[in-house]
């Protein structure tokens, strides 16, 4: 992690701070504010920020990507199928119910229910509740990431989420996409409650008075949201003092905040890899792995993070970023318009064709830009783009009909590992088992589904590394998608915000730890 400005304070000097820092209200403004306050609505980036400020997971990861307690103090593995976790006492859910064993079983049914979580808890079978704190957590097979997806189980409050509302309507229905009570009400163990939501306008966060985590230094009473979709307009806002806090920091705008005397920069490599997707089931010729290996070869992925990016990204030929098992070295981005050409005209395509084109314009860095500079590169094989740009909160609807041949999708692991990337974003789609739930490309490779589901069986690290990087080849050279960059990532904050002590890879601020000063 890069930090400038001497932007971070010693843990130690952070605690001893605590007894004398006040209270404090912030604002931050984000590109986008969260599409629902359900938080398995939709397996997004947006939802797992709401989710770390107002529910809190069994575990989860620290800025050296290492396991960290949180609803859950200890685990130990009992047999190789059974991880057993023990519950902190007294943890309370916002509407006062008490946190038991029987909250997380009634939140793993209910993820294994969701179509977008279920395929990350696919090889787990049950939870078994031994007593009101205690429970087990069984897999079909040994299971090598069991602590990694717990790290996405945030208990819910079942008895809040259970019944009816007066329309007759069940409160843990999952709605996607439309009106539940789940997408309204929030009832959490995380240290902030939502008091207010306008969507696209503002949400309103209140410190919750009887958070278990009574040892985070955390002095942050109250948090306003705000969704400021241009990145111009969100940098002013930091610059100008109307905001505290801002992500993400676009490329054109890190030596402005960095250099500013009232604000600091913080910056981290990120694992976030930005593709396109090709659906075969819309476009015929897309059927052709040569017609892929045309349009692979056609995007300059280099160029597109020279010129769009500002440097700020690592071109990327494959989805495993380096320091992950699959990541094979020799995959590497392979730009060249004349073999371009040359497919196209091998495959019966030297004329082209047309095809229509969506993308996010407040989801990822320069979304709309790089899309647009796509089209201009695909022009050059003689397929031409009709592009669509919208806000994410339309887009992710779209994205789900798969209403246009080529889609943008960006991805970072949900278990830090190679295998999640394939689980979702290039699997055989499966309705069952969730897999393949964000491939609009329609991609089916029975060969790398194998591969994939003995990987996860795996626990010899050294084999189940060669199983991932034999899956990122047969992906690399089937051209299954377009991978483009890994996004880094930057946050603003003013001067006093120690935003550097609650980053993370994952881009999840824990803004419960949050010290202003």
């Amino acid at each position: 992690m890069k930090i400038f400005n001497k932007f971070v304070s010693a843990c130690a000097v952070t605690l001893a701070l605590t007894a004398s820092v006040s209270a404090e209200s912030i604002k931050i403004a984000y590109d986008a504010d969260p599409v629902s306050l359900d938080p398995h609505e939709q397996l997004s980036g947006g939802t797992l920020q709401l989710s770390h400020m107002v529910y809190d997971p069994l575990v989860r990861w620290n800025q050296e990507l290492a396991f960290e307690p949180r609803l859950a103090e200890s685990w130990e593995q009992i047999d190789p199928t059974t991880t057993r976790f023990k519950l902190r006492d007294g943890v309370k859910f916002h509407s006062g119910n008490e946190l038991t064993a029987a909250d997380v079983l009634w939140t793993f049914n209910r993820l294994k229910a969701s179509d977008d979580f279920k395929a990350i808890f696919n090889l787990f079978t049950s939870v078994e509740v031994i007593d009101d704190h205690t429970f087990d957590l069984k897999t079909s097979e040994p299971y090598p990431l069991v602590l990694h997806t717990a790290t996405y189980l945030f208990p819910m409050d079942s008895a809040f989420f259970s019944g009816a509302e007066d329309n007759g309507n069940d409160k843990a229905a999952i709605v996607k996409h439309g009106d539940s009570f789940a997408s309204r009400n929030i009832s959490g163990t995380g240290p902030y409650k939502v008091t207010s939501r306008e969507q696209g306008v503002s949400v309103q966060f209140e410190r919750f008075g009887d958070y278990w985590d009574t040892a985070s230094a955390g002095n942050v009473d109250s948090i306003t949201l705000t969704p400021i979709k241009e990145a111009p307009t969100r940098v002013a806002a930091l610059l100008s003092g109307d905001v505290d806090f801002i992500a993400p920091v676009p490329p054109t705008d890190l030596a402005r905040i960095d250099g500013d005397g009232a604000t600091d920069l913080v910056t981290m490599p990120g694992t976030r890899i930005i593709t396109f997707q090709m659906n075969q089931d819309r476009v015929e010729a897309f059927k052709d792995k040569r017609v892929r290996q045309a349009i692979d070869y056609a995007v300059n992925n280099v160029g597109i993070v020279d010129r769009i990016m500002r440097g700020f990204g690592t071109p990327g030929g494959q989805a495993s970023p380096a320091g992950y098992q699959g990541y094979d070295a020799s995959l590497t981005p392979r730009y060249d318009v004349e073999k371009a050409k040359a497919l196209m005209a091998e495959a019966g395509y030297a004329d082209g064709f047309s095809i229509t084109m969506m993308a996010p314009n407040n989801r990822y860095v320069n979304d709309d830009k790089i899309a647009q500079a796509v089209v201009s590169m695909l022009s050059k094989i003689n397929i031409k783009v009709d592009l669509q740009t919208m806000p994410k909160a339309q887009y992710w609807p779209k994205f789900d009909e798969r209403a246009a041949d080529m889609m943008m999708i960006g991805w970072h692991s949900d278990t830090e590992d190679s295998a999640n990337f394939h689980e979702f974003l290039s699997h055989c789609p499966n309705a069952d088992t969730g897999a393949g739930q964000y491939n609009s490309g329609n991609y089916c490779s029975p060969e790398a589904d194998a591969l994939m589901a003995a990987a996860n069986t795996e626990t010899d690290a050294a084999k189940r590394a060669a199983m991932l990087q034999e899956l990122e080849g047969i992906l690399y050279e089937d051209a299954a998608f377009i991978p483009l960059h890994w996004q880094n990532l930057a946050w603003g904050a003013r001067k006093g915000v120690d935003a550097a002590g609650i980053v993370n890879a994952m881009n999840f601020p824990y803004f419960g730890d949050l010290v202003v000063k």
